[in-house]
């Protein structure tokens, strides 16, 4: 059933190849304009901010449609034939991956139109591996939870802010390290400590709070 959920995802995902384009060309868009802006010249703290600024938009563009697309017909021939817990799971993995993919090619973009900024890039993968399983639970979550509320992408945004924010925060201390180049002897190993507790906490938020939602 976990494998058949997430094959349906990846269908689904490139029938739909405007949305996909459409979230490719605001990566590119973004990173070409502040290489426009800047005139290709970041110092790292900005690099760190702004890489991260456009992970999480393009994150929550992405799971936004999570849910917001299990309705009617759909939602009903999912309760049928699929365990809620299976469903969140696939669902949050499905997003994980793409989010990874996503990061890394913001990342070829940085370096293509700006620089590599990255000194430490063994830290730089743990961290944006660790970002993405963190906001794949998340942003599941609140757009399970805002497609049973039929508000949409606005109340999803509202609901993932608060919560999204520890997690970025930690991140953003964390990649500062990998791109200062700081040796694996003076990483701070705490935030990476507390970005796996916040991922653990997040799933099993998810696991457990889903079929509340699946049974509605």
């Amino acid at each position: 059933m976990f494998k058949e959920i997430i094959k349906r995802e990846f269908l689904l995902e490139f029938r739909q190849k405007t949305a996909l384009g459409g979230v490719l060309v605001y990566i590119i868009g973004t990173v070409f304009v502040s290489a426009l802006c800047f005139r290709g010249k970041l110092d790292k703290p900005t690099w760190n901010a702004l890489f991260w600024i456009i992970t999480l938009f393009t994150s929550i563009n992405l799971s936004s449609k999570s849910f917001l697309k299990e309705t009617g017909g759909t939602a009903l021939f999912n309760y049928l034939v699929y365990k809620p817990q299976q469903f969140i799971a696939a669902k949050i993995f499905y997003n994980m991956l793409f989010m990874l993919v996503l990061s890394f090619i913001t990342f070829l973009c940085y370096s293509f139109f700006i620089a590599n900024e990255v000194d430490n890039l063994g830290l730089f993968v743990i961290v944006v591996a660790l970002a993405s399983t963190g906001l794949a639970g998340i942003l599941s979550l609140m757009s399970a939870i805002a497609s049973k509320a039929n508000s949409g992408f606005a109340m999803m945004s509202i609901l993932s802010f608060p919560v999204v924010l520890p997690l970025i925060l930690v991140v953003i201390k964390l990649s500062k390290q990998a791109v200062d180049g700081i040796e694996w002897a003076g990483v701070n190993y705490n935030f990476i400590f507390i970005l796996i507790a916040l991922n653990i906490i997040t799933l099993a938020l998810a696991f457990i709070l889903f079929p509340f939602l699946w049974k509605d």
